[in-house]
C-alpha cells in the first residue's frame, strides 16, 4: 500500500516538461508528428497548442497540469495495460489521468488509427 502512495506522489511532483520530449521521441521514432501528438493531448485534456507550450515552459508538474485540464468525457474508455498498470483499475485520478495520456502516446505510436484512439461512444 505505502508503494502505491510513493507512486502517486513521484507521479504528480513529476514535471510534464521533464516527459513530453519523450513522447516526441517516441511517436516520431515510429513515424508519427508531433501535431499528431498534440491532437492526442488536447482531446483528453482541451488544451490548445498556446497553452501546452506555455505549460511546458512553466515547468507545472503533473498535478499542476492535470488541475488545469478539462478531461474528455469519453476518457474512461480507454483501457488497457500501461507501465504494468490497469488504466481503468487504478484508483488515484490523478495517477489514472497520467496513464490514460501515457496509453494515448503508447496507442499512437503503435500506429493506431486517430479515430480509434480518440474514442467516443
Amino acid at each position: 500500500m505505502n508503494d502505491s502512495r510513493d507512486h502517486d506522489k513521484r507521479i504528480a511532483t513529476m514535471t510534464f516538461a521533464s516527459v513530453y520530449p519523450m513522447y516526441i521521441q517516441k511517436v516520431e521514432k515510429k513515424g508519427r508528428s508531433k501535431e499528431e501528438l498534440h491532437e492526442v493531448i488536447t482531446w483528453l485534456t482541451g488544451f490548445d497548442d498556446k497553452k501546452l507550450k506555455e505549460l511546458v515552459s512553466k515547468k507545472v508538474t503533473f498535478a499542476e497540469f492535470f488541475e488545469q485540464a478539462s478531461i474528455n468525457r469519453h476518457a474512461n474508455l480507454i483501457t488497457g495495460v500501461i507501465c504494468g498498470y490497469r488504466v481503468e483499475e487504478i484508483k488515484n485520478p490523478l495517477t489514472q489521468q497520467v496513464r490514460y495520456l501515457d496509453k494515448l502516446v503508447d496507442e499512437l505510436a503503435k500506429g493506431k488509427k486517430m479515430e480509434k484512439i480518440l474514442r467516443s461512444a
